[in-house]
């Protein structure tokens, strides 16, 4: 279903409609409004405009008692200048309490709606507390009301709660305003604020000044004393630990732990690295293996040794090739081979015995050295211990002395900072005596009150509106329903009869009864319906009524129309046409009476079935057999079949015959209905799979309706 798109015309027809609410709204709020405006007590505004400055001589900021840049700083000056402090101050100055008949001389009675509609309610809320309170409690409040306040504190909440105070845009300037009856008061009381005002600032920054002087005071008593007993505690800890004589020491040690820790590194790596060359030297075993080792082959002397073998090994070689292992240059050149080869052999065993005693060596010294930095370490310790209890005493001792001589620092400014004070506001215009009113404000009282009384109006008649979920416009009606609207129906007397197209053929009622014939017929273009339902959601929406001149208009067309009041149990068909109903649908139905049961209508081509005595089964009957057989010969032998039935809520009747008819028409009565009502049964029929052909909207409002002129229009034009 396709969302309506809302335009300004809906909410200009909501407002004619509901004009009558609008209209009496904005009466009752501007007559309200006229009322009060008229008769309310002029009064008068005077103003005094004050400079408020900070101070130009500030040296103790921390100590300021308030700061222009403070962002509450117009906030915290309003609250002062309306203290009570502040009034009670007016209330001297002025003398108005002993001066009170001359300030506020008696008035006579004058008649104002607010106030006294107010008073007649604070009087009858009196006199219900009282009625409703208990003896022993009404005697327990007449104790406390005879403590009476004094006039002065009444005056004085008076002013109080009477002072405007506004800062103007962009300044440092305030107004100070007040409104009275009396003009001549207005001036004296918002000139004597201001001034009480200065006099309460001057006041607040001299006890502020006062309490900080006395404050530190005596917190420079205090920290004198512990910086007295700071001093006292560092001297005795420093001549029972002779912190003097470890001063010296304390920047000899850090070094001694540096010259250690190197020389114990190079020790470690001296050890680690002949204890690999001797393990290399024990594993190698003989000369010869050994000869790869580094420390032997870069050997000077092994290396000469090494030289001479090798020429002696060619000597011997030479000699070979000449003479025999016997001979005596043979066994020379031999024996000085292997005297050298010995004297190698010894030289590896003495390095072999260097490099152990230099390897024990090595450990005996990094030993040693292991052992002076631990001792330097411990000595570091010890002197650390002392000489941390040593530091906290000595920052104690300095943070006292900083406080104390910070605090007689600030003593000696606040002492000149209060031989300089000032008061930083000053009053740049007092305040004139008002000639015109301030209140009440005439022209912008009338038009507020019109406005709101407007506007109140149009709201309050959406709000009614939105409230009324009645059936009221086929627009809408179709939007919600998802069904066609075949017209509309106005409101008319029943006075006369309610067979109206027969009384009034040409009235505006007839003319709609039209236009909905016309609909029905054209609501199907290839098969018009030709058995019809007349039904409706509850009793007394005018479907008997719609059936019987819907009837009565379709036949006046030249066709052949059947009324059937199927409405067995309330049939109204034969009163509103003077039939006698002792037999009828029922009787026929049930096979009492089998005679004729048709009678002739106020039109030649009107039929009708009156609905006949009541039976114990109308659901039965209607569902039977015979009812579909009497549908079946009327459809050959009518144009029309027109079926009056019960409301849908009421029973089942209407479902049943909504399944036998060719369409069935629902009988709304505008404004009355609720969507609820209708949206529920409809769910009904829908399941039934039952052919709605649309909708009647009875008994409009023609004042009220917008729609009923183009429906009544159309209809005319049948």
């Amino acid at each position: 279903m396709e969302e309506k798109e809302i335009h300004l015309r809906d909410y200009w027809r909501v407002i004619q409609k509901r004009k009558h609410t609008v209209l009496t709204f904005l009466f009752i709020t501007f007559t309200v409004v006229l009322i009060g405006t008229l008769t309310a007590t002029p009064e008068y505004l005077a103003s005094t405009k004050v400079l408020i400055q900070e101070n130009q001589f500030n040296p103790l900021a921390k100590y300021t008692y308030y700061s222009q840049t403070d962002p509450d700083f117009v906030a915290t000056q309003t609250q002062i200048i309306k203290s009570q402090r502040v009034a009670e101050k007016v209330v001297a100055l002025l003398k108005l309490a002993q001066n009170y008949k001359t300030y506020f001389p008696p008035q006579p009675h004058r008649f104002t709606f607010f106030s006294d509609v107010a008073s007649w309610f604070k009087a009858r809320l009196k006199a219900i507390v009282k009625a409703l309170t208990p003896a022993k409690q009404t005697a327990s409040t007449n104790a406390v009301d005879d403590e009476k306040i004094s006039e002065a504190d009444i005056l004085a909440q008076m002013i109080s709660q009477n002072i405007t105070v506004t800062p103007v845009k962009e300044s440092k300037v305030i107004s100070i305003s007040y409104m009275s009856g009396n003009p001549v008061l207005a001036r004296l009381i918002a000139n004597t604020v201001a001034k009480a005002y200065k006099d309460e600032i001057l006041e607040m920054k001299m006890a502020t000044s006062n309490d900080t002087i006395k404050w530190m005071n005596e917190k420079a008593a205090q920290e004198r004393a512990k910086l007295a007993e700071s001093e006292k505690n560092l001297e005795t800890y420093m001549r029972q630990k002779d912190i003097v004589t470890v001063q010296d020491k304390i920047t000899v040690i850090p070094q001694k732990l540096t010259e250690f820790s190197v020389q114990l590194s190079k020790a470690e790596a001296r050890r680690k690295e002949l204890a690999t060359v001797y393990k290399q030297l024990r594993q190698a075993g003989s000369p010869a293996a050994m000869a790869s080792i580094p420390v032997i082959a870069q050997n000077r002397t092994i290396q000469a040794l090494q030289a001479q073998i090798v020429i002696a090994e060619q000597h011997v070689s030479e000699l070979s090739k000449k003479y025999g292992p016997k001979h005596p240059l043979m066994i020379k050149a031999v024996g000085e081979r292997d005297g050298l080869i010995e004297k190698k052999a010894q030289e590896c065993q003495r390095i072999v015995k260097s490099v152990k005693n230099e390897y024990e060596l090595a450990g005996s010294n990094e030993q040693n050295l292991k052992d002076l930095l631990n001792k330097a370490k411990s000595d570091a310790l010890g002197l650390n211990e002392k000489f941390i209890q040593y530091n906290v005493l000595k920052r104690e001792e300095e943070s006292n002395r900083y406080i104390y001589e910070a605090l007689l620092a600030k003593l000696k400014e606040q002492n000149i900072t209060d031989q300089n004070q000032s008061v930083n506001v000053w009053i740049i215009e007092k305040a004139k005596t008002p000639v015109i009113p301030a209140k009440p404000k005439k022209k912008r009282n009338i038009l507020l009150g019109l406005v709101l009384g407007l506007f109140g109006g149009v709201g309050l008649a959406f709000f009614i509106e939105y409230l009324d979920n009645t059936v009221k416009s086929p627009d809408e009606a179709e939007e919600r329903l998802g069904l066609s609207v075949l017209g509309l129906v106005e409101r008319f007397d029943t006075g006369a009869g309610e067979l109206l197209t027969e009384l009034d053929p040409h009235s505006n009622v007839t003319e709609s009864y039209k236009g909905i014939r016309t609909s029905l017929l054209l609501s199907s273009a290839d098969r018009p319906p030709k058995a019809i339902l007349v039904t409706s959601m509850l009793p007394g929406e005018g479907k008997t009524t719609t059936a019987a001149n819907l009837a009565a208009v379709i036949a006046q067309s030249e066709l052949k129309v059947l009324l059937i009041d199927a409405d067995l149990r309330k049939g109204r068909l034969h009163k509103m046409f003077d039939f006698d109903n002792s037999k009828g649908l029922s009787t026929y139905l049930a096979g009492i009476d089998g005679s004729e049961v048709m009678v002739a209508g106020p039109e030649k081509n009107l039929k009708i079935i009156p609905s006949g005595p009541v039976p114990p089964n109308p659901s039965e009957l209607l569902s039977s057999r015979k009812m579909k057989d009497l549908l079946s010969s009327a459809a050959d032998k009518f144009d029309i079949v027109i079926f009056d039935s019960p409301p849908v809520m009421s029973v089942t009747d209407a479902l049943i015959l909504s399944k036998i008819v060719d369409g069935t028409t629902i009988v709304i009565k505008a404004g009355e209905t609720t969507y609820e009502a209708v949206e529920r049964e409809l769910k009904s029929f829908r399941e039934l799979d039952s052919r709605i052909l649309g909708i009647v909207l009875n008994a409009v409002n023609r004042k009220k309706s917008d729609y009923y002129s183009y429906y009544g229009y159309y209809g005319r034009n049948d």
